[in-house]
């Protein structure tokens, strides 16, 4: 088998086991079309790949995933590099998204995290702020989950010890949160 061809394997053999998180998944739609159906925000976070992730879902609500409608805010927390940079300096790096969380959030808001270790002390710190301010929390976990497993309101952990498996799947698990929050969303 090639390599091409292993990793397609691979992705594929990844993708099929979300099916077991379809409950988690709808619990997750839920949240978050209560969330912008009542006129409360997205706060996303993540490290590396995963902040990307988090600015690439951040734009799909914000701009639109797929049906031309309203924006609804979405705020990427990792896209503020003088903030990053501050806290880093003034506080520590595992605070960068916390104090964010405590700044910006509001009850009736939505905390979307993304750490395919689920061992990421930002990002924790994240969830354990949305946590204390009352906000409800979504996570995209890998692996075994790591010390961030039990920490969010809903966990869409995918199985596994391939970073870019994980990350695809995360992909799809959100573009799927995008199109069924779309269908229950106004769109003007």
């Amino acid at each position: 088998m090639s390599p091409l061809q292993a990793a397609i394997e691979s992705a594929v053999t990844t993708i099929r086991g979300l099916a077991a998180l379809e409950e988690p998944l709808m619990r997750a739609v839920q949240i978050v079309a209560r969330c912008l159906g009542s006129g409360h925000k997205l706060l996303l976070c993540g490290n590396g790949g995963s902040a990307a992730d988090a600015l690439h879902l951040a734009a799909e609500f914000l701009c639109r995933y797929r049906d031309d409608r309203r924006p609804y805010p979405a705020i990427a927390l990792v896209s503020n590099g003088a903030f990053m940079t501050a806290v880093c300096n003034d506080y520590d790096a595992d605070e960068m998204f916390a104090r964010q969380v405590w700044g910006l959030g509001e009850r009736g808001d939505v905390l979307i995290a993304f750490t395919t270790s689920g061992n990421s002390r930002n990002v924790l710190r994240a969830i354990e702020e949305a946590n204390r301010k009352g906000l409800e929390s979504i996570c995209f976990l890998g692996r075994d989950g790591g010390f961030t497993k039990g920490k969010a309101t809903v966990e869409l952990l995918v199985c596994g010890d391939n970073t870019a498996r994980i990350q695809e799947a995360h992909q799809v698990l959100f573009h799927v949160l995008c199109e069924l929050v779309e269908k229950q969303l106004p769109r003007e």
